[in-house]
């Protein structure tokens, strides 16, 4: 199964277990959605934790797909929209615990958690304007600063687990081997709590938050599609796919 769950000690994990690189198709990101909502509303849930199996966190959409149907953009760009929108509304916080590459939408789910873990192997990148899209600032804006984002995504580069950490983005930075203990530790500590008030906390911070995440993704996503209906985007795609073999994670 590419997404699995557990509910253990008030503790809900959810983990991605698609390999080759936990990218997820339009079917697994709409499905992610719903299973964010289910069990942020679970009764014995009172906290969230999204980790990974495999070589790494998350590698975003699945460029394959798109290459080979991209008419299904619109309906990829919901069940993105719908998924992290889905973490940032969660009655309960939501913990992200991440290893090695941290891609496009992997970004989104991390920028929109409350609290980000790492390994200090992680790195966090927006590779989208060389595979032919847009998107996913809106939510790297809520890990770093401005001109940092600008940066990064101008040239598709990557931020250190170590950098993001100096920046304020992750909470802890623990070995690749304690990763899962301590996410798991971290969440024990908020799930020693009453769900009644993690509910209005989390209410309380998310409406007090300057920025409505939500809103500017929706809005980055129109120019998504407008990069998909230009010629280098699909080109980009193509060169994706065709050199997959030798990319790097």
């Amino acid at each position: 199964m590419p997404i699995r769950t557990a509910i253990k000690d008030h503790i809900g994990e959810i983990i991605l277990d698609h390999p080759p690189v936990n990218a997820l198709g339009t079917q697994g990101w709409s499905e992610l959605a719903q299973i964010i909502a289910e069990h942020g509303r679970h009764p014995e849930v009172r906290v969230l934790l999204i980790r990974a199996e495999g070589k790494g966190f998350c590698g975003g959409v699945d460029i394959k797909e798109m290459q080979q149907y991209p008419e299904r953009i619109v309906e990829l760009n919901r069940g993105n929209y719908l998924t992290f929108k889905a973490i940032r509304a969660a009655e309960v916080p939501v913990i992200s615990a991440v290893h090695n590459f941290v891609i496009g939408g992997g970004i989104g789910i991390c920028g929109a958690s409350d609290v980000v873990i790492a390994a200090e192997d992680a790195y966090f990148s927006l590779p989208e304007i060389d595979r032919g899209a847009m998107g996913g600032a809106a939510h790297l804006s809520r890990l770093l600063p401005l001109h940092k984002v600008r940066a990064t995504f101008f040239t598709g580069g990557r931020v250190s687990a170590a950098e993001a950490y100096r920046l304020g983005a992750v909470e802890k930075l623990v070995s690749r081997d304690a990763l899962l203990s301590e996410a798991l530790a971290f969440a024990a500590i908020i799930a020693s709590k009453s769900r009644a008030a993690l509910k209005l906390a989390k209410e309380a911070l998310n409406g007090i938050e300057t920025a409505d995440v939500d809103r500017q993704y929706r809005f980055e996503q129109g120019f998504t599609l407008e990069m998909y209906l230009h010629e280098d985007s699909q080109k980009a795609r193509d060169a994706f796919v065709a050199n997959k073999g030798t990319a790097k994670y």
